[in-house]
């Protein structure tokens, strides 16, 4: 760039946007990249309070702010991504469909630091709906040192650093455990919670059977259960330590691969979740989801709904974020639970 007095810069071409506030009224570019200076524009220029301008003198290897946001977009965006229009050094994505959007921490860490550019991005391993934005990129001075980007793109490599994944479960089936819901001394409330929550991930109920508290019993229910059209097996009820509580000794006995028998989570510390052969998923989900605003099962679902994999290792990071603040009125996701 070189830098020249505004009041001769007619026919220099501009080497960014210049932004004009005229407050209550606008603010935005007045004057876009690329702009060839006028007779006309001085005192506008000089209004906006530029005395002096940048105009393009580019040296060999360096690039222009958008050119550069360029660049990085493509590093972050993945299938299902929007990008908006580079402007003033900076691109958006937003989502174009439904999804679980995921980060791969370790390389946004390594780019972001590289001087002079940056990538934020919302949470990763959170559920995100149509038109949410998922990130923004940008280069901090006008131009900047082509190498940097180079060395973005190296660590990139070949796949983007972001995704967005469709909700692929499609259908769940539910085993409420209790005597006393199965003898019909007290209202089934907890089938009704996960029907809603499901809905948000366009899993639908499929399968729903009560049982009473024996290990028998729910022994033959899970394997007449496992038989049926679904990708999703929830098991309500029995989670807790008491002798009579079965639910996660029965789940445990049908085979499944236990990922883990409680979580360092408030509300949800009695959780289980296992897979099948197969690689159905099961949830054994303690009486909390039931009456709580959110719980280790939010936090858990958007993976599971996605068909990702869900490690000991995650559950375990959940520890640091996970105590629910047991707000008034409950924001989730809008808080820092689980975050």
């Amino acid at each position: 760039m070189k830098q020249i007095p505004t009041t001769e810069a007619v026919g220099h071409v501009l080497c960014h946007d210049m932004t004009q506030i005229i407050p209550g009224r606008f603010k935005g570019p007045r004057f876009r990249k690329g702009h060839v200076v006028t007779e006309e524009d001085i005192p506008v220029l000089l209004s906006m309070g530029k005395e002096s301008l940048y105009v393009w003198e580019l040296q060999p290897g360096m690039l222009h702010e958008n050119d550069g946001a360029e660049r990085l977009r493509r590093i972050c965006q993945g299938p299902g991504m929007a990008a908006s229009e580079a402007k003033e050094g900076k691109i958006e994505l937003t989502a174009e469909h439904d999804g679980l959007f995921l980060v791969d921490t370790a390389r946004l860490d390594a780019i972001n630091s590289i001087d002079e550019l940056m990538i934020a991005t919302r949470k990763g391993g959170t559920a995100v709906k149509a038109g949410d934005k998922l990130c923004g990129t940008r280069v901090i001075p006008l131009v900047i040192d082509g190498a940097k980007l180079d060395e973005a793109d190296r660590i990139a490599g070949c796949e983007p650093i972001l995704q967005l994944l469709p909700w692929k479960l499609k259908k769940a089936g539910v085993i409420t455990t209790g005597s006393e819901v199965f003898k019909g001394l007290i209202e089934d409330k907890f089938t009704p919670v996960l029907e809603r929550k499901l809905a948000d991930y366009a899993i639908a109920v499929t399968e729903h059977v009560t049982v009473d508290d024996g290990m028998d019993h729910l022994l033959s229910a899970i394997a007449a259960m496992r038989e049926k059209d679904i990708d999703l097996l929830l098991c309500t009820g029995g989670m807790s330590v008491d002798p009579d509580d079965n639910t996660p000794g029965a789940i445990r006995r049908s085979g499944a691969r236990i990922v883990t028998y409680g979580a360092p989570v408030l509300p949800g510390a009695m959780f289980l979740l296992g897979y099948y052969e197969g690689g159905l998923p099961v949830m054994g989900l303690p009486g909390c989801v039931m009456y709580a605003g959110a719980t280790i099962f939010d936090l858990v679902l958007p993976k599971v709904a996605a068909g990702v994999p869900v490690t000991k290792a995650e559950i375990v990071r959940y520890g640091e974020g996970g105590l629910c603040l047991g707000c008034g009125e409950c924001r989730y996701p809008v808080c820092p639970f689980g975050k």
